[in-house]
């Protein structure tokens, strides 16, 4: 699983972005109209990575913690109306942002599947300022009810690609709690990851006393990996909710985003019940001076004893993820 051809980096600062902004619900060309103004925003700050959050476009399907009901099967199917070929529309325009903004680009769709047209997995896509997709992760395993919409993923993405700076990784949100999707990443080397989430469950939220993990798994990641870890978070408070599916409506998804260093400690954030943008410089020095004391797959590891076997392979139609 080790990346090859390690390039020499060509500077010890990074400039992260989190853009924290509410997309269009079920509308997927109003949502990109929406990333590509938010992503020609943050690339006057001249940032080498733009980081969205989890299912950002077309949004993360809120309805699901509720009861099932006509409205919410009539939500379900306007998700899926709206899923996003890789090979479409929406992600060429993607790419050209990224080419024009000179960033890399991290942002999290409910991915079409391309063959039956009737599955969506929760991808992330990272995209290289040259305009070129660069790697693709679907999540996993869905979380909960999200088995309900999302189909499971595969490892084939589960790797961090290589930047002329360092290594560029992604997951989605509780994929930070499963554990072993982080250390497959954290034993291939990661410099900058973007841990993507729908956003902060405020801390009243009934259905979820415990879930509200975003900070803590993000910052954990950091620590153990020695990586800037992007925290980005979408943002979708109950006026976003379309007015046919506001019977559905459970909680906010208050947003939350961060940028973490390498000692787990935030930086920047957290930005909380707002759209915005945080902008660090990450100094990868740091990162490596982490590494030195702790390097989960390397030197501070005992793979004799413990050791994690990954398959890469893609999934194909009918089996099983």
């Amino acid at each position: 699983m080790a990346l090859s051809g390690l390039s020499e980096r060509m500077t010890d600062t990074v400039r992260l972005c989190a853009v924290q902004a509410a997309p269009a619900l079920f509308d997927k060309q109003a949502s990109l109209d929406i990333a590509l103004e938010w992503i020609d925003r943050a690339a006057k700050e001249k940032p080498d990575v733009i980081a969205f959050g989890e299912a950002w476009l077309p949004g993360y399907p809120f309805f699901i913690d509720s009861p099932l009901s006509d409205t919410w099967w009539a939500a379900a199917s306007e998700l899926l109306k709206n899923g996003v070929r890789l090979d479409g529309p929406e992600v060429e325009a993607l790419c050209k942002a990224a080419k024009r903004a000179g960033s890399d680009l991290v942002i999290g769709v409910n991915e079409l599947d391309p063959q039956t047209e009737a599955t969506l997995y929760c991808t992330m896509l990272t995209i290289g300022r040259d305009g070129k997709v660069l790697n693709r992760h679907r999540k996993l395993k869905p979380t909960h009810h999200e088995r309900s919409v999302w189909g499971d993923g595969d490892a084939k993405g589960l790797k961090p690609v290589q930047r002329d700076w360092g290594r560029l990784s992604s997951l989605n949100c509780w994929e930070h709690n499963a554990v072993l999707p982080a250390y497959a990443l954290m034993a291939q080397g990661v410099d900058v990851h973007v841990a993507a989430w729908p956003g902060r469950e405020p801390a009243e939220a009934p259905s979820q006393p415990v879930w509200a993990r975003q900070l803590l798994l993000s910052r954990a990641f950091a620590s153990q990996a020695g990586a800037w870890v992007i925290c980005s978070a979408g943002i979708r408070m109950e006026e976003h909710v379309p007015e046919r599916f506001q019977s559905l409506y459970e909680f906010d998804h208050n947003g939350g985003a961060a940028i973490i260093d390498p000692r787990g400690e935030v930086v920047e954030g957290l930005l909380s019940d707002e759209e915005g943008i945080l902008v660090t410089d990450a100094d990868l020095a740091l990162a490596r001076a982490c590494k030195v004391a702790s390097d989960p797959a390397g030197h501070y590891s005992r793979p004799e004893r413990v050791r994690l076997e990954g398959d890469g392979r893609a999934t194909l139609p009918g089996e099983r993820g």
